[in-house]
This record gives C-alpha cells, sequence and structure tokens, in this order.
C-alpha cells in the first residue's frame, strides 16, 4: 500500500472511483439508444473548453463543463432536426471543437500542445485538490440523475415513441441525458483522458450484458467493473509508469473478453435447460428464447 503515502495518489484515486462509477452510469443509456461513440463526440468538444481554460486562466475542468455541455446540446438538435445533413455537421461539430482546443491552447500565454496532454490520456501528478472538489460536485450530479430518473431515462432510452404516448418529456429527458454524457466526460478527463473515455462508457456496460438480462443487474455490474478496472489501472500506472487512460482502457476490453467466454458456455447451459424443461411435443415456436437480447428486461 506504498502508493497511499503520495497525496497525488490518494486524490488519483478518488478521482478514478468517482469515474469508474459515473462513466458506466451514464452508458448504460447510451448503449441501450445506439449512441455509444457519444462520449468521443463529447470529448472532441470538451477540449475547446480546456483550451478556454488555459486561455481565460480559468478552470480547465469547469470550462471543459461548460462547453461539453452546451455541445451535447447541438448535439441534440442536430439528431433532431438535421436529417440528411446531421452527420455533416456533427463531424464539424467534433472537428471543430478538437481544433479549437488545441488553438487555444497554443495562443494562451504560455501554452503549448504539451499543456493537453494530460488532458487527452489522463495523468496522475496532475490531479489537484481543486480538480478533486471540482470532480466530486460533478459526479455527485451524474449519481443523482441517473439513478434517480433511471426508470424515466430507461424507457425514453429504449422507446422513444412509447415513452412520448405514456406523457414522458422525451426531449427534456434526452436533453438531460446528454448534459450528463458531457459532466461524465469532463469527470473522467483527469484520469482516463477525452480520447479514451468513451471507452469506459460503453465497454463495462458491454462486458456486464454478457451475463445479465436486467437493466438493474447489468447497471450494478458494469459500475462494479467500472470502478474494479479504474482503481486497478491507476495501481498498475503508478507501479509500471505507463499512462494511466490507456492502462484502464485495456483491463477494461480484458474484462469484456474474459466475460464474453464465461458467458459462452452459460449461455448454452441455459439454453439446455430450456430445452429439456419444455413439454414433449410443445411446439418450439411457442417457447420464450432462451437468449433474450441483455437489457431487454423492465427491472429497474
Amino acid at each position: 500500500m506504498e502508493f497511499l503515502n503520495y497525496a497525488f495518489m490518494q486524490r488519483a484515486l478518488v478521482a478514478a472511483v468517482l469515474v469508474g462509477i459515473t462513466a458506466p452510469a451514464i452508458g448504460i443509456y447510451l448503449v441501450q439508444r445506439r449512441q455509444p461513440l457519444m462520449g468521443d463526440g463529447i470529448g472532441h468538444v470538451a477540449m475547446t473548453g480546456v483550451g478556454l481554460g488555459f486561455l481565460l486562466n480559468a478552470s480547465p475542468v469547469w470550462m471543459a463543463t461548460a462547453v461539453s455541455a452546451l455541445g451535447s446540446v447541438l448535439m441534440e438538435l442536430i439528431r433532431w432536426y438535421g436529417r440528411t445533413r446531421g452527420d455533416i455537421a456533427l463531424a464539424m461539430l467534433f472537428y471543430g471543437g478538437m481544433a479549437g482546443g488545441v488553438m487555444f491552447v497554443n495562443i494562451a500565454p504560455g501554452g503549448s500542445n504539451a499543456n493537453l496532454t494530460s488532458y487527452l490520456f489522463g495523468s496522475l501528478s496532475t490531479v489537484s485538490p481543486s480538480d478533486v472538489d471540482a470532480i466530486t460536485v460533478l459526479a455527485a450530479f451524474v449519481v443523482l440523475v441517473t439513478l434517480g430518473l433511471r426508470r424515466q431515462l430507461f424507457a425514453v432510452s429504449l422507446d422513444e415513441e412509447f415513452a412520448r404516448v405514456t406523457g414522458l418529456p422525451v426531449r427534456a429527458l434526452n436533453l438531460l441525458t446528454a448534459v450528463t454524457a458531457a459532466v461524465t466526460v469532463t469527470v473522467a478527463m483527469r484520469v482516463v483522458g477525452l480520447i479514451l473515455v468513451s471507452a469506459l462508457m460503453v465497454v463495462p456496460v458491454a462486458a456486464a450484458q454478457q451475463l445479465t438480462r436486467s437493466f438493474a443487474a447489468t447497471f450494478a455490474i458494469a459500475v462494479a467493473l467500472g470502478v474494479t478496472v479504474a482503481i486497478s489501472g491507476t495501481i498498475t500506472s503508478f507501479y509500471q509508469d505507463v499512462p494511466p487512460g490507456a492502462t484502464i482502457v485495456l483491463l477494461t476490453i480484458a474484462a469484456f473478453a474474459a466475460l464474453t467466454a464465461l458467458a459462452t458456455p452459460l449461455a448454452r447451459r441455459r439454453a439446455r435447460a430450456a430445452a429439456a424443461a419444455r413439454p414433449a411435443g410443445d411446439p418450439a415456436e411457442c417457447s420464450i428464447p432462451a437468449t433474450r437480447a441483455a437489457g431487454d428486461g423492465v427491472g429497474v
């Protein structure tokens, strides 16, 4: 436990735990909405916020939060009204955000592209006490939204038309999901980095779906896996002197591969058990499929 003797590692571990909780917590809704790369796009936009933070001598975390939240709202508006040119508009938003970040950092007093490295790929030693305070506040917002409104967000993510018919404010909930994803990106950028944060939002959810069928179980396993790989990657980064973001993502992918290998025989065993339990002469087409898509359960 030598690493706990260092203040910067204590801060990095606190940030890692919060990232491990928040990234899969919002990621499960993005996966259900078939928008797994939304976090990657928001990360590009957040670079402009980081650059503005350097230029205006303000907190890059809070500035990135404001800019990425605005960018996420624009992404939702483009999704609603963009139609055939929506992809082009999104591409310009993403690459414009990246270019803006590089430009603002370079014209800031004493700025250079080297200042962006810790935000792009994560860094243990640069997590300051003020960063931890900001990350804690932002993470609390993400947890409150993803847990407090889980039924409404799940309903909208599963079927927008049905949610609209039931009276849910679909557009408002979609905007809230987008803004929450933007906040999550800024929570994770000091540990995982803006370039790699999308992986931590998506891969733990995909890994959990290999084992579970209900939303609640998928949520719990994804968050537990996110916390585990975030802590493990941070500690490994300290001892091996490797980038924390890359380490965390590679561990997450390894966990996905392991759970996939474990889930294959389990699925076959369930299929055999279901076939054995079916009464003799019962038509196969009348039975419930043994392998429902993960996330189809409504237990939230």
